[in-house]
């Protein structure tokens, strides 16, 4: 009698299978990594969340807001996609924290893609997904917290590689499909422009390669024009509307013109201040050698190792676009052309006046692509000789840097607090474990309208679910400058100044404390003092004292 036949797996169904285990472990990685440190309680809700969940609770009663509130860029798509959740889960901090988790999912899935697209190795793409799954701080950070557009944009500009590439080194053969192509293309850089401008860095580098591409074919190149301009302002629609409404002041903000100040008024002296912030602080932070809020390094023992692989990985793709000419040629320019425009845009813009890396999160996905390619050259390379170690090579220079990477993210999580915070000054950074009290003691004595910081304000509303109103008109500058901008919304406002009975709650600003103690006294106002961790209250007021006459003395509070 003879055996049966041991039935095989065709080729394909294994690569198939090979191809979405790797994928899978990975994105089980990154969810693992966030999901504990959300559990831990070790990232801090902040304001910018608040906002963005106050938002999200107000479209669902009705509200239709364009942009992130008091400000005229960082369009509502993340306040849109979590009023989604919270429809789905109710309203939590946890529904807010998962829309973030499952685009940085996206993101993933698109970064292992863009790999496969590019060099056609699954080996690279498990890796550049594994350095993505355990990245450096500064990415764990900012894809598991919102901050209104950060992850969208992520997602959005993997998408826009991928999609150029589809239409440039495969070009589809119908018509049809590629007039829908180069339309989607123009949509989702509207879309992302809407989100956030800074999709500008993947969205232009892609246009340049299509036109150089196209240069010689000038009716196919202003067809595609035609249908990108097209796409874009379908996407950038609800940009588009609001600037025909209100005038240039979108464009004015999506420059900077929010933090303009905090430059030289010279435009040659800020690039040469920008170009500085980015030598010094850029490659530690975007290579995960510190924390995005200080200067401390993390994984020290591993930072000689960490560093020679990123300048040798930079170095062997300046080579390879200097010299190779092989099919991931045009992918490998793509993924230089992101980093270099996120380069440009910090020196030649005010943002570059902010070093604490968050505008470089467009490059994690390209520095992880390039350190995947180094190492697999690497493995082949050693994989000639025979032996074990050196067939396993490459992964074991992997494992180096994934080492490295979660070695930075529990160091910062360890620290807790403020453990992976957004703050990056000092003073603003309260404890939020004494949070629940204040909520508490605040409705327990009636104190539900008053002035605050801009960092307590939107915090207090949504997790008060807006019992607690306290407009956002105090400092949290050690120098007590403050900007009306904080203020971001109006009905807050005037809650506030219609309450016969205010509170004032201050973190950290001992300087302030004092100010509010010699303005009660001199206008003869009785008020009561209760400290709860970080968070000082001054309650129980003799009379209302609005905030615009405690702020007459002195030289406090003014912007």
């Amino acid at each position: 009698m003879t055996a049966a036949p041991v039935p095989t797996v065709p080729p394909s169904a294994s690569l198939a299978r090979r191809r979405w285990l790797a994928l899978l472990a990975a994105l089980a990685l990154g969810v693992l990594l966030r999901g504990g440190l959300v559990l831990a309680n070790l990232v801090p809700f902040n304001a910018d969340e608040a906002v963005v969940g106050l938002m999200a609770r107000h479209i669902l009663q009705g509200e239709r807001p364009i942009f992130f509130y008091g400000q005229a860029y960082l369009g509502s798509l993340d306040a849109w996609l979590v009023a989604g959740a919270f429809a789905l889960l109710g309203e939590s901090v946890w529904a807010i924290r998962l829309v973030q988790i499952l685009l940085f999912l996206g993101t993933l899935a698109t970064t292992y893609w863009l790999a496969l697209r590019i060099y056609r190795s699954e080996w690279m793409a498990g890796a550049a997904a594994v350095f993505l799954a355990i990245p450096p701080v500064l990415v764990t950070l900012y894809t598991t917290v919102s901050l209104g557009g950060y992850g969208e944009t992520l997602l959005l500009g993997n998408l826009l590689l991928l999609l150029v590439l589809a239409l440039l080194k495969d070009p589809p053969r119908r018509a049809g499909t590629r007039i829908a192509g180069w339309l989607a293309f123009g949509g989702l850089g509207g879309l992302g422009f809407w989100t956030f401008p800074l999709i500008l860095v993947y969205f232009l580098p892609a246009v340049v390669a299509a036109i150089v591409i196209y240069w010689r074919r000038w009716p196919a190149l202003a067809a595609g024009a035609g249908l990108v301009a097209a796409g874009f302002v379908l996407g950038a629609a609800p940009w588009v509307w609001y600037s025909i409404a209100n005038g240039p002041i979108t464009v004015i903000e999506a420059l900077g013109a929010a933090i303009a100040g905090a430059s030289s008024p010279q435009p040659v002296f800020a690039a040469f201040e920008h170009g500085f912030n980015f030598l010094l602080f850029g490659p530690t932070v975007i290579w995960g050698m510190r924390p995005p809020w200080g200067a401390n390094f993390l994984g020290l023992p591993l930072v000689p190792y960490a560093l020679a692989i990123h300048i040798g990985a930079a170095g062997f793709v300046i080579r390879r676009l200097s010299r190779a000419r092989d099919a991931a040629r045009l992918g490998r320019l793509l993924l230089a052309g992101v980093c270099a425009a996120v380069i440009a845009v910090f020196i030649l813009t005010p943002f570059g006046a902010d070093p604490s890396g968050r505008y470089f999160l467009p490059m994690a996905a390209p520095v992880a692509l390039f350190t995947a390619e180094l190492l697999h050259w690497l493995r082949l390379r050693r994989r000639q000789r025979r032996s074990l170690w050196r067939k396993w090579f490459g992964q074991m220079l992997a494992l180096g840097m994934v080492a490295f990477y979660w070695w930075g993210n529990v160091q910062s999580a360890a620290a807790n607090p403020p453990g992976l915070t957004t703050q990056f000054d000092p003073n603003v950074r309260a404890d939020q474990r004494s949070m629940g009290a204040l909520i508490e003691f605040l409705g327990a004595e009636g104190e539900t309208r008053g002035y605050t910081n801009y960092w307590v304000s939107f915090q207090l509303a949504f997790l008060s679910r807006e019992t607690l109103i306290f407009e956002a008109r105090l400092p949290y500058h050690s120098d007590l400058r403050y900007t009306p901008r904080d203020s971001r919304y109006p009905p807050y406002a005037a809650q506030v100044a219609a309450s016969e009975r205010v509170a004032y709650i201050t973190t950290r600003s001992p300087a302030l404390d004092d100010h509010l103690r010699r303005a009660f006294a001199d206008l003869k106002v009785e008020y009561q003092e209760r400290l709860f961790g970080d968070y000082r209250v001054f309650y129980a007021l003799s009379r209302r004292v609005d905030a615009a006459v405690v702020d007459a003395g002195d030289d406090c509070c003014r912007p």
